[in-house]
């Protein structure tokens, strides 16, 4: 296995009909960085199940899902880690310790919880609270430098930022005295990397890509087939006007640059070369462009998912050598967390 200087973390939950905006947005974005840092990948079934979840053979449907996705966007398992978060039972270990350094105005202002609640706050699960808590001990937890998120995830990065502060300022006398100079926990960076960090549905340009919008056809899923993938683009909202000829022409036209940014992250150039190629084009010819480059970009994927998905033994080894290499990571770092607050080891 390769050396790396620095550390990547992050996660995607398995709730079914994984989709571009999860593909753009974050899976993507993973297997882009396997050559530049040690990457540690988790399907993060613990964080599904803070909505209400009563089908267990349905979530471990979904785990292998993701993990397939992981695999056959390019994310090696033999040199970088994928595995599943309640496989190593350091995340809650560690997300307890975290609630006694969290403090209740942070998580009141988490703008996501507001959102997911609704007008349903008292009811809704303290898991469902207490989220960015656990999402914090599992960036911490494998003392990782970097996270690549997409932009609904920045508030909690910042949380996690907090709390590995707060941590280190509480229990810096015993940090030190313990051997690990001045800080043990890093101060983790977002990675927000290129186009199409947030997907939008192609029903509505405000609102997010979401695998629970009643309709199918606000997104385009990594199963879905060539021909459904060639008439969810062909459906998609518009406007009568021609694609703009800069950012400005955006304004009041959400539908518009969220096609545009699609193309740009399917075609990996910008928003500003799509523009100079097809601004001022109609609607029409450019979706069968658009389309062109989902089907040439995601048909690959969907194939290696259902090959891998036909094979769920192969999908569980790799999970399984995947939790055994995080759990040594793991042990490592609440063995410290356990001498520094002054549990027993």
């Amino acid at each position: 296995m390769a050396q790396y200087e620095k550390r990547v973390f992050s996660g995607v939950q398995p709730t079914g009909n994984l989709h571009l905006g999860n593909y753009l947005g974050a899976i993507k974005r993973f297997a882009d960085l396997q050559s530049s840092y040690e990457c540690i990948y988790c399907i993060v079934d613990m964080h599904a199940v803070t909505a209400r979840w009563t089908d267990p053979t349905e979530l471990r449907t979904h785990v292998r899902e993701v993990a397939a996705a992981y695999i056959a966007t390019g994310i090696n398992p033999k040199e970088h880690v994928i595995f599943v978060q309640s496989q190593v039972a350091e995340h809650a270990e560690l997300a307890w310790v975290f609630n006694c350094v969290a403090r209740m105005g942070w998580l009141n202002r988490m703008t996501q919880f507001k959102d997911k609640a609704g007008k349903n706050s008292e009811n809704v699960s303290v898991g469902l609270f207490d989220y960015p808590v656990l999402m914090a001990a599992d960036i911490l937890l494998y003392r990782a430098h970097y996270v690549p998120v997409g932009e609904v995830q920045k508030q909690h990065m910042e949380l996690t930022r907090d709390i590995a502060q707060k941590f280190n300022i509480d229990w810096a006398d015993s940090i030190a005295a313990h051997g690990f100079g001045e800080a043990y926990f890093p101060i983790p960076e977002a990675l927000i990397q290129g186009e199409a960090t947030r997907v939008m549905s192609l029903r509505d340009g405000a609102k997010k890509m979401s695998k629970s919008d009643l309709s199918d056809y606000s997104r385009i899923n990594l199963t879905d087939s060539v021909d459904a993938i060639r008439q969810k683009i062909r459906k998609a909202k518009t406007d009568p006007e021609p694609l703009p000829l800069d950012h400005k022409g955006f304004a009041g036209r959400p539908e518009a640059e969220n096609l545009v940014s699609i193309f740009a992250a399917l075609t990996q150039t910008s928003v500003d070369d799509v523009l100079k190629e097809y601004g001022g084009t109609q609607f029409s010819a450019f979706k069968a462009a658009l389309a062109d480059a989902a089907v040439e970009h995601l048909a690959p994927i969907n194939a290696e998912m259902r090959r891998l998905l036909a094979d769920p033994a192969y999908i569980d080894d790799v999970l399984q050598n995947g939790a055994e290499k995080a759990k040594v990571i793991a042990a490592e770092t609440m063995r410290a967390v356990r001498d520094i607050v002054g549990f027993r080891n």
